[in-house]
This record gives structure tokens, sequence and C-alpha cells, in this order.
């Protein structure tokens, strides 16, 4: 890219940098020993076909009790097995066919959630966790799990809501389970969510990490909140243990993230570089590494992050977005109109007005009419307009190229 490019439109990359920045912390965790698909991997939900009680003597069963039982147990197995190797379509199908046949069941509702939160489809996630929470109130997978999909910031009001829903779930996890280490750092996270950076924050991840020892996340999160709290030298050994500890790309993933966060870019690329080394299609490692590579303008290395990113994850927003907006960056404006639009079909009702602005269809428009390419740059703006109707900047810039 041109360097006199970036003294033109510095206000829209300028735009562009703060979008990455704040994007940074939108990430939830990795949860349970199955960690292979995104900082956050819940459990599986499990099969009963090994712990199924035998019928009391003189109890009453049926053949069709028992066929829809056997049933559920084969569907739940396949959900699972389809889970994992990341065959989202078929995993999804094989959870609402439990519902099918036994509404209400918690563990389907749960599954679904999962693979929603796989591809970083927040709505559909919370909505599922919400109804493996109500349908099965004591299991604390379920808990921890609505409350890691409720602490990733979603775009419009609301999410000061949802943060305080996360820390309740959070508590009623540690209440349900208090030996439970993912409870406590979950707690400690959705308190933090809310801005509460206090004593109370800090001793959730140290019970953490006094129960698991291991836990290299804790670990990761508690360095974070000493950080903010201003006791980085109590903050930098923590952060050593972490990447010590971490043996999987998630973990990786929520190190990286914390640097992200702390605009710490650099020392997150070896990191990210590592959890690809361990899963080369790690939706979230390399989301992030587009981002850090977009901060720092090197926006052709980030697009092949970004791209793969969507392959991984084709129904999920923020990797089009991202992508777009490097292509913007790149004044490549066919493509970045192209991927803007894919973005559109996935983009909640906050997400779609960002689209709108100057690091979406606006800027699409701008670059196209700083091309003298007037019936691209109209179309641009027309489409901005149907996103984001009655805004008077928009309806002066379409006039302008008509």
């Amino acid at each position: 890219m041109r360097a006199s490019w970036f003294t033109r439109e510095g206000s829209v990359f300028g735009l562009l940098i703060c979008l990455l920045i704040g994007a940074a912390g939108a990430f939830g965790q990795d949860v349970g020993g199955d960690a292979s698909a995104g900082i956050f991997r819940a459990r599986n939900p499990e099969s009963r076909r090994r712990t199924r009680p035998s019928p009391r003597r003189g109890a009453r069963t049926t053949a069709s009790t028992v066929t829809v039982e056997d049933r559920v147990e084969d569907l739940l197995d396949k959900g699972n097995e389809f889970r994992d190797a990341r065959r989202f379509a078929e995993a999804e199908a094989s959870y609402r066919d439990i519902l099918k046949i036994k509404p209400r069941d918690g563990r389907a509702a749960y599954g679904l959630g999962n693979i929603y939160f796989d591809q970083q489809r927040w709505d559909e996630a919370e909505s599922s966790y919400r109804e493996a929470v109500q349908w099965s109130p004591s299991d604390v997978d379920g808990l921890v799990a609505l409350s890691v999909v409720l602490v990733q910031p979603r775009a419009g009001a609301g999410n000061a809501k949802r943060f305080a829903e996360a820390e309740g779930f959070a508590r009623r996890a540690t209440n349900l389970a208090p030996k439970n280490a993912v409870a406590w750092d979950r707690l400690g996270v959705a308190l933090q969510s809310r801005g509460v950076w206090t004593n109370e924050t800090e001793q959730a991840y140290r019970r953490a990490v006094q129960l698991d020892p291991q836990f290299a996340v804790a670990y990761a999160h508690l360095a974070r909140v000493l950080n903010k709290m201003g006791r980085r030298a109590d903050a930098e050994p923590l952060y050593a243990q972490a990447g010590q500890l971490a043996k999987d790309a998630p973990t990786l993933n929520l190190i990286a993230e914390s640097l992200q966060a702390e605009q710490q870019w650099e020392n997150s690329e070896p990191v990210l570089k590592r959890a690809l080394e361990l899963d080369a299609r790690d939706a979230t490692a390399l989301l992030m590494m587009g981002r850090m590579l977009s901060v720092f303008k090197r926006f052709q290395e980030a697009e092949s992050y970004l791209k793969t990113a969507t392959e991984v994850s084709p129904r999920a927003f923020e990797p089009y977005h991202l992508l777009g907006s490097a292509y913007l960056a790149m004044q490549r404006y066919e493509e970045a109109e192209m991927t803007y639009e894919r973005a559109l079909e996935f983009a909640s009702a906050g997400d779609r007005k960002q689209l709108a602005g100057a690091y979406g269809m606006e800027g699409v428009g701008d670059g196209y009419a700083k091309a003298k390419k007037k019936p691209s740059a109209a179309r641009a703006y027309k489409r901005a307009l149907d996103i984001d109707p009655g805004n008077k900047r928009l309806e002066q810039k379409l006039s302008g190229v008509r």
C-alpha cells in the first residue's frame, strides 16, 4: 500500500484501528479438557449409555420408552462426534433431532449452544444455553457456558445487563460446585467485564488456581487483573506461568487475547503462532492474528488468516467484517464491497449500522469516488443508506456522485 494513502485517508484508518482495538476483548475462554476449537470449548454433553441405572424391580418399562432413550443417546453421540470433527451442520441436525423426539432436553440445547459458540454465533449460542439452563438448572457446565457467552460484547444496547447476568450465573455455578476451578475463574471474568477490578475479582482467580494449580487460563486472567490494578511486577511471572502451562491452542489464545486487550500487540504474535502450530484452523487464533497484523498495517498477511477464518466459521460476522476492512485499507474496493455484503448476512442490528459507516459501505463509496468510478460509488452509498436510512451525510454523498 502507498504511504500517501494513509495521509489522505488517515481518519478512516484511525477508525479501523479503533475498531480493531475495541474488539480485542470480545472473547471467552476454554472450558473443559477437550480444547480444539476456539478459546471457549465447553465439554460435550455427556452420554448416559455407561451410567444409566438398571430398571428397579417391578418398574414398568415400555418398548417405546426404551427406543426413545436409545435414540436420544445415539443422536447425542453423533452430535458430539460431528462437533469434534467440526461438521457443524451435521452436529446441529443431530442435536435438533433430539428435541423433536424429546422436547426440553437440556443436553441437546447445551450441545447446540456449543456448536454455535464454536462458530462465534453469539446470539444463537446465548439462546440455546438459556434453554439448557432453564431445562437443567443444576447443570454446572450449562451455567458456566451461559456465563461465558454473556460476556461476549456485542454491538448495541444490553451489554451491561448481560454482564450482570453472567456474574449471576457464575455465582450459581460456584454455589453448586464450590470446588470447580472453572466456575471461580468465570466469576472473575464476569466481574471484570463489569469493570470490577478489585480484591473480589483477584480472589476469584486466586481461588481458581488454588483449586487447580495447572489451570493456565486462570493464571493469565489473574495476571491481567493485577496489571489493571497497577501491579505489573506481580503480573509478569503469572503470564510466564500461564505460558509454561499452556498445552493447547485455546489456552494460548486466551493469553494472546489478554495481551491484545492491554495493547501489547507485538507480544501476542509469537503466542498466536504457537497456537496455530498446534491447530492451523483455530478460528479464534486466525481472527486475532488477522487483527494484530491489521493493527501493524500488514494487510496482505492479514488477508490469508482472515480468509481462512471465514472458511472455518462461515456464518460468523467478525471474520468477514475484519476481512472487508483489510480490503478497504488496501484499496481493493470491489472485494471489500463483496465481503461486507457477506458480513451483512450474519450481522446483528448493531453490527449492521457499523457496516454503513466509514469502515463499511460508506468507506467503499469514498474509495470508488476518489477513483472516479461514480456508478460504483453511487451503488455503495445507496447500500449504506439501505442499512442506515435517513443518514444525511450519506444522502449528500450519494447526491454528489449521481
